[in-house]
Parts: structure tokens; C-alpha cells; sequence
């Protein structure tokens, strides 16, 4: 059985004990999150899909830690024109185990 849902304009398809990094979410670790917005839930060959959402389901999670990712340097650069941009970025991040799926 697996899951996708929809977190911070994102997609993430899950199973059960997977851990997926999340947009951060400001929670105590240990602490516990329900994640509500699931667009299917697949188990063997039947499939459930929502338009948006399934009404009744949810994902129940446990928080790891909170964290932030790798740098990511963006550099833009334009021939013969003297002009040159260096940005760096870190997405901060919630990292979350998949406990439970439940569908109604």
C-alpha cells in the first residue's frame, strides 16, 4: 500500500516506515503531525483516487528533526555584457517518518 499527498505545493508518494523530507514545519521532534491533503491511496491492484482530495483520509507521522539542506549555488552569467549573479540557497526542512495510512 502506498500514498501521495500534497505538502507545501509539493507531491510525495509514501509507504509505511519511509521517511520524506517536508517544508519545514516548526514542530518539537518526537511530536506528532497528521497530514491530511492525500490525492490516492493504492493498495494491490485497487485504487482510490480524490478530485481534490480523499475526504476521511490522512497519514499520521512522527517528526525526526528539523534540519537544512545542501547549499545550492546558482550562478547566471552573460557573455560580453560584464554581468555576473551568485546566489546561494538552503531549503529548510522537516524530516518526518510515515506511520500509519489511513483510509476511511
Amino acid at each position: 500500500m502506498y500514498a501521495v499527498f500534497k505538502n507545501g505545493g509539493k507531491q510525495y508518494k509514501v509507504i509505511e516506515g519511509s521517511i520524506v523530507l517536508l517544508d519545514k514545519m516548526n514542530l518539537e521532534p518526537k511530536s506528532k503531525v497528521e497530514l491530511n491533503e492525500i490525492l490516492a491511496i493504492v493498495d494491490n491492484d485497487k485504487a482510490n483516487i480524490g478530485t481534490p482530495f480523499i475526504k476521511g483520509a490522512k497519514i499520521e507521522a512522527e517528526v525526526i528533526n528539523e534540519g537544512r539542506g545542501k547549499k545550492v549555488v546558482t550562478f547566471k552569467k552573460r557573455r560580453r555584457k560584464d554581468s555576473k549573479t551568485k546566489r546561494g540557497f538552503r531549503r529548510d526542512f522537516t524530516r518526518v517518518r510515515i506511520l500509519k495510512i489511513i483510509a476511511k
